[in-house]
């Protein structure tokens, strides 16, 4: 699970049939825009550079409700996001990706579990409910769902599983996990790489950039988190394991990104209300999921040729590992996700030999990571703004 990108934002400009991205104009251009506040019009464009603001996108519970605009999704702009969130980038920009996204089968609807932050979202991925949170707020050390969270249910069918992080480990999200299992199961990350070339990863792992660099969330320089994402997915494709591996490769949420699919309604995984800060508003708590984000399964198992236009979100990822060890589920929203078995074809595998995709930019370019000193160049870029469409 990487970090803070939209579909479109990373994949609008994928020509695969099938699959939803930007509608594209004579120009070959995206048609995709928002209004600022004085009615002056934002383009979609591409990025200048693989580097991305400091201060801007945001995705915060304010801004993503702002962004949403009641299903209109016009008010990125003019939220804390600025003219950024309409950039996007394409392959030429991050060719291991399209060539993952092209080969293996993609999800163009599977939405983050919630219209928010890093924190709530990675909760959703490991216990199917952020018990409150939205946005991201220092967990308490006695916060834990009461539910129990995927890692205790696989505990207590006696499945192995790691969380294995750069800098951050997801479970920490919940301290007590942590604490329970810190060196034990959540151990660093070479261990995933000696664990995946020896065939012997656990029964399921999360596997974790370094958030400060390798994740993709601005201001960092996205060639560096396609650089980690790839000697990931190599090393468990060239792994001796094969041959009963399943990868999901996502990102926790849009992070402030553009996207143009509304997102729909959602089953609220419990009676819990939302923690919003002083002054906000709930919206539709947790009945709605966030903005759609990337998603391909990389496995031998993978359906070829394949979209699947089903609605999943983090929680699918939750049944589909409670539908393989025939676990229970954690929260209503986990009951009634999606399991994602629509990606997979278990009759036969369609890919028994490892995919020969496309390098990433960080590594056949050279100034792929000049940008990480020269900075992400001019946004918006000249031209991307047209005046409000009755004005003289």
């Amino acid at each position: 699970m990487m970090e803070n990108h939209s579909y479109d934002n990373k994949l609008g400009m994928l020509c695969r049939r099938g699959a939803d991205g930007f509608a594209v104009g004579r120009d070959g251009q995206p048609t995709a825009r928002n209004p600022y506040a004085d009615g002056y019009i934002q383009h979609a464009f591409r990025m200048p550079t693989t580097c991305q603001l400091k201060s801007e996108p945001a995705q915060d519970w304010l801004d993503s409700h702002i962004q949403f605009a009641n299903g209109r999704n016009d008010g990125f702009v003019i939220s804390g996001s600025g003219p950024v969130s309409m950039g996007y980038w394409q392959e030429e920009d991050q060719p291991f990706y399209y060539s993952l996204a092209k080969i293996f089968p993609i999800a163009d609807r599977y939405f983050a579990s919630v219209l928010g932050q890093t924190y709530p979202n990675r909760r959703y991925l490991i216990s199917a409910t952020s018990i409150g949170q939205v946005n991201d707020t220092t967990p308490a050390l006695t916060d834990y769902p009461a539910g129990g969270t995927i890692f205790d249910h696989l505990d207590a069918a006696k499945v192995s599983w790691r969380d294995y992080y750069t800098t951050l480990p997801t479970v920490a999200l919940y301290p007590e996990l942590y604490l329970k299992n810190d060196g034990t199961r959540v151990l660093p990350i070479k261990h995933f790489f000696t664990d995946a070339a020896a065939g012997k990863l656990p029964g399921v792992c999360l596997v974790e950039p370094d958030y400060g660099t390798s994740s993709e969330e601005n201001p960092q320089n996205i060639a560096q988190g396609e650089q980690f994402a790839a000697k990931v997915i190599n090393a468990v494709m060239h792994g001796p394991a094969w041959h009963k591996t399943l990868l999901i490769w996502n990102y926790d949420e849009h992070g402030g990104y553009y996207d143009h699919v509304r997102p729909p309604r959602a089953i609220p995984p419990d009676s819990i209300k939302p923690e919003v800060p002083k002054g906000e508003s709930a919206y539709d708590g947790f009945g709605r999921y966030g903005f759609r984000v990337p998603c391909a399964v990389v496995s031998p198992w993978a359906r070829r040729d394949y979209v699947s236009h089903r609605v999943f979100d983090h929680t699918s990822i939750c049944a589909l590992i409670e539908a393989k060890w025939n676990l229970p589920a954690m929260t209503y929203r986990d009951a009634n996700a999606d399991n994602m078995l629509d990606l997979i074809d278990l009759r036969r595998p369609a890919f028994a030999e490892p995919q020969e995709l496309a390098r990433p930019l960080a590594d056949t370019d050279g100034k792929a990571l000049s940008c990480n000193v020269s900075g992400p160049g001019t946004i918006p870029p000249p031209g991307s703004v047209s005046p409000p469409p009755h004005h003289h």
